[in-house]
């Protein structure tokens, strides 16, 4: 039944509903679910094609061969340059400079007449010093006369003794008169000792004044100031005219230097030390001669060290004929030290500091890398040597990459000739 005017007609069945939208966003979402699951499988497949291509990624290396070497260690330290002997020449004469042969700089030969002193005080004294030995050697002849005449004196009262003796026996003379001839013997062999005691005390006062005449003249030839050595004057502090005194001290007269051949001290480190002995041959360089090396040996070591530094006190004596060098100048002394055993160099590039510590990347020559650990020995700058780890037959990379594993694989890329410069380096 309709009702009226109303065109519709509810006796109807419903409509059915509407899935468009419903359905449009299930596939909406199962298509992002697919979508990331495509994304995160491309991720996956992406990392394990990244980890598969480092597994077996062959990385391309440089290379270089440890070298082996027991050739002298060169050891460079710096040292100054001291005479090989230095003289302080003072006065034994007291005196005035009468005159002064030699100034600063004066280049001398031993024996040399360097200065003369006038000591008339000390030419009066050697004077009176010769009269008194003339006096004295006549006070000997008088006592050996003397001894001689006392010997007289004893054989006659002897002889006088012997005859009154007999005589009183006999009963021609008393024998008061017997007793003072015996006495009278005792008393001149008194006096023949006292006499040849006399002799010994008048030699021995004349050996006493000849040794003062001996010691002026001595000191009268000190008069003249030679050389002791053949050398440079390197200082002067007199004049003519100026009052020297013996063994006065203070200042010296001269100050002179032997440089024909100079000393170099130098303190050895304690890990060279045991290879320094006399013998071991250094050269020596001036920065301000630097086209020039000088050559030396070592002559001498203190051969206990420091025990502040732990050093060897070292001498270098280098000859120097031509004056090319002076006492006082600083030097650069390179010595060649012979090697207790032999040492392995490998270029600096090679060494690594990680957490394992010191370590080197060896090429094997299976074509694999084997991680080893090293001790430096010394630092030469653009190579290292080492005293363990290695024996100088192994090849080493150069700037290993900080991904490189124990035991990867690798390829040589070594540049043309890589091992000349490490043979130059330990020459």
């Amino acid at each position: 039944m309709k009702a009226h005017g109303d065109a519709r007609d509810f006796s109807a069945p419903p409509p059915p509903p509407r899935k468009g939208p419903f359905l449009l966003a299930g596939l909406v979402a199962l298509g992002l679910v697919g979508w990331g699951g495509y994304g995160h499988w491309r991720q996956t497949a992406a990392a394990a094609e990244t980890q598969r291509k480092v597994k077996s990624f062959v990385p391309r290396l440089r290379t270089a061969a440890a070298q082996r070497t027991d050739k002298p260690m060169d050891l460079t330290l710096p040292g100054e340059t001291q005479a090989y002997a230095r003289a302080a020449i003072a006065a034994r004469a007291t005196g005035y400079v009468a005159e002064r042969r030699v100034d600063l700089g004066s280049r001398v030969k031993a024996g040399d007449v360097l200065l003369r002193i006038a000591a008339p005080d000390l030419d009066q004294q050697l004077a009176q010093a010769e009269a008194q030995v003339g006096q004295m050697r006549a006070q000997l002849l008088q006592a050996r006369a003397q001894v001689d005449q006392a010997r007289a004196n004893v054989n006659l009262a002897t002889a006088t003794n012997s005859r009154t003796s007999t005589l009183a026996t006999q009963g021609w003379a008393s024998r008061q008169t017997a007793d003072n001839t015996q006495a009278s013997v005792l008393s001149q062999t008194a006096n023949l000792a006292a006499a040849e005691a006399g002799v010994k005390v008048a030699e021995a006062n004349l050996k006493a004044q000849e040794a003062t005449v001996d010691r002026l003249k001595a000191l009268t030839g000190f008069k003249e100031v030679v050389a002791p050595f053949d050398g440079v004057i390197t200082a002067r502090s007199v004049e003519v005219g100026d009052l020297v005194k013996a063994d006065g001290g203070g200042t010296p007269l001269l100050s002179m230097d032997r440089d024909d051949v100079l000393r170099i001290s130098v303190n050895v480190p304690q890990n060279a030390a045991v290879g320094v002995r006399p013998g071991v041959e250094a050269a020596i360089r001036v920065p301000q001669i630097p086209d020039r090396t000088f050559r030396g040996v070592v002559e001498r070591s203190s051969v206990a060290l420091l025990t502040a530094s732990r050093t060897l006190t070292t001498q270098v004596d280098v000859p120097n004929p031509d004056g090319a060098l002076r006492a006082g100048l600083y030097v650069y002394i390179t010595l060649q030290i012979p090697r207790v055993e032999p040492g392995v160099t490998i270029p600096a590039e090679a060494l690594v500091f990680n957490q394992r510590g010191t370590q080197v990347a060896l090429a094997g020559e299976d074509g694999r890398i084997a991680w080893r650990g090293v001790r430096v020995k010394r630092d030469l700058g653009q190579t290292i040597e080492v005293d363990q780890g290695l024996d100088g037959r192994e090849r080493v990379v150069l700037s290993p990459p900080a991904d490189l594993r124990d035991g990867q694989s690798y390829e040589r890329g070594d540049e043309p000739d890589r091992d000349r410069p490490m043979q130059a380096a330990n020459r």
